[in-house]
């Protein structure tokens, strides 16, 4: 390892920046961040360099000329970032000859420091370095952190910060310390704080220092949307949770794939349904759901697509709010959204529809009945899920209650996944479609003008292949 990493506190510290183009001015953008004070040395600057300063008037002065080795006098870290390699080499020198920090932009050899990649979840930071081999791979790297570190992992520091010294006057013993920051970083505190719930987290870290000995009454729900298919729609939260779940309670809909990237150590449970084939009924779920976290677990409660939209979400945590069981949701991206923008539908268009419905193929009581009229607007889209053994009654009716039988329709079955399937046509051939291409669950009807659009802007091209779908345990016919 060549280069030592270290944070740096330039706080009041003087620092010379020579230049005042792209590169100088990200510099001197991180410097100000930092609580330095700025020299800029150039003849002419930028526009957003000179915007740079006229926001930051007393940290920023700014000398309109070329670069004198007496600039760097005062300093204590220095940044060559002119377009002259020449003069780049010789403030260089001039900073080693004086034990001066210095970084030349493009040049590494010169450079005493080097700047790295950051994630910056302040006060947390994480800084990436290749030592100046690959730039762009310490980016990637830094990227990939970027999905795994909580956004609000600055404001848990805050509070861990804030009760340092409550935390060490109640535990004498390092160890004894170590342990509690230990346990209550990996539990339910952590959570509340990433939910944006701090005041619960801090009642929560004084009733543990009060009674540091006792264990958790209960666990938590986590509530994850896994989206359409496509493990690459998972929000970075829902991620995060998945992998720190104790057990999975999943559905049907969700694909192995994403199945795959919960925690290999959790218990995974299946509560699948399909229509008039329920392995688990509803309301056992959500008793389920209450035994688990009454265990002290963390419950992961995975369902396809987004759990507020046709996925019995809200009877969910209504059971759970009653039971006193802390929960979270983490919506998903919904089985329209995902499989219209993979099919090349938008489910508005100026010229074709300016709003847009979401229906279920069938009511709780098993049956269709719907304000038939209210979908069949003009001007509209209107998107059936769990429609497919019922498309019969939805094309019949929709063309009674006033819309043309040459409405352009569409089924997009598996949409999002490398089996999806877009089948075009009209509102009076829907039925003929399921049966002659043999349509099968999950599949989501779109119904409206926006259909044209399909031939135009179909993008997603998947796979092609005779594997059996990820997303089933069993072959079925209705979602």
């Amino acid at each position: 390892m060549e280069r030592f990493p270290i944070f740096l506190c330039l706080k009041d510290r003087l620092c010379v920046v020579v230049g005042a183009g792209q590169v100088a001015l990200r510099k001197a953008q991180a410097l100000v961040k930092s609580g330095a004070r700025l020299q800029i040395i150039a003849p002419d600057l930028a526009p957003e360099m000179q915007e740079l300063i006229v926001q930051h008037p007393t940290q920023i002065k700014y000398l309109a000329r070329t670069f004198s080795p007496n600039d760097l006098n005062q300093a204590f870290l220095i940044i060559a970032a002119t377009n002259n390699r020449a003069v780049n080499r010789e403030i260089a020198q001039l900073a080693h000859e004086r034990n001066l920090l210095v970084n030349v932009v493009d040049n590494t050899k010169a450079c005493s420091f080097i700047v790295p990649s950051v994630v910056n979840r302040d006060p947390v930071q994480i800084a990436v370095s290749t030592g100046g081999a690959s730039p762009v791979l310490a980016r990637q790297i830094r990227m990939k952190l970027e999905t795994m570190i909580p956004s609000s992992c600055g404001e848990l520091a805050t509070i861990t910060e804030e009760y340092r010294d409550t935390v060490k006057q109640r535990f004498a013993d390092p160890e004894q310390r170590k342990h509690f920051w230990e346990q209550t970083l990996r539990g339910p505190f952590a959570e509340l704080v990433y939910a944006g719930n701090t005041q619960a987290a801090r009642q929560m870290l004084d009733a543990m220092l009060a009674n540091p000995s006792a264990e958790p009454s209960v666990g938590e729900v986590y509530l994850v949307g896994a989206g359409p298919g496509d493990p690459d729609l998972l929000t970075f939260r829902a991620l995060r949770l998945m992998q720190q779940a104790d057990v999975v309670v999943y559905d049907r809909l969700v694909a192995k794939s994403i199945l795959n990237m919960a925690s290999q150590d959790a218990e995974r449970i299946y509560v699948g349904k399909e229509k008039a084939n329920h392995v688990v009924r509803q309301e056992k779920i959500n008793d389920l759901l209450v035994d688990l976290a009454k265990q002290g677990k963390r419950v992961l409660r995975l369902k396809g697509g987004d759990p507020f939209i046709f996925g019995r979400g809200g009877e969910e945590i209504e059971t759970l709010a009653e039971n006193g069981i802390p929960f979270q949701v983490v919506p998903g991206v919904t089985a329209a959204s995902g499989c219209a923008s993979y099919a090349g539908i938008p489910l508005t268009h100026r010229d074709y529809a300016q709003s847009c419905t979401f229906a279920t193929g069938h009511l709780k009581d098993g049956t269709i009945d719907l304000d038939w009229e209210k979908l069949a607007q003009p001007r509209q889209t209107v998107v059936f899920y769990m429609g497919l053994t019922g498309i019969q009654v939805i094309s019949k009716q929709l063309v009674a209650h006033g819309m043309s039988p040459e409405t352009p329709a569409a089924l997009v079955e598996q949409g999002t996944t490398r089996n999806q399937r877009v089948h075009i046509g009209t509102l009076a051939t829907l039925p003929s479609l399921v049966s002659e291409r043999a349509v099968r669950a999950p599949t989501l009807t779109i119904v409206g003008d926006v259909v044209r659009l399909h031939e135009k802007l179909h993008w997603y091209q998947p796979e092609r292949h005779v594997a059996a779908s990820e997303f089933s345990r069993n072959p079925v016919i209705e979602d």
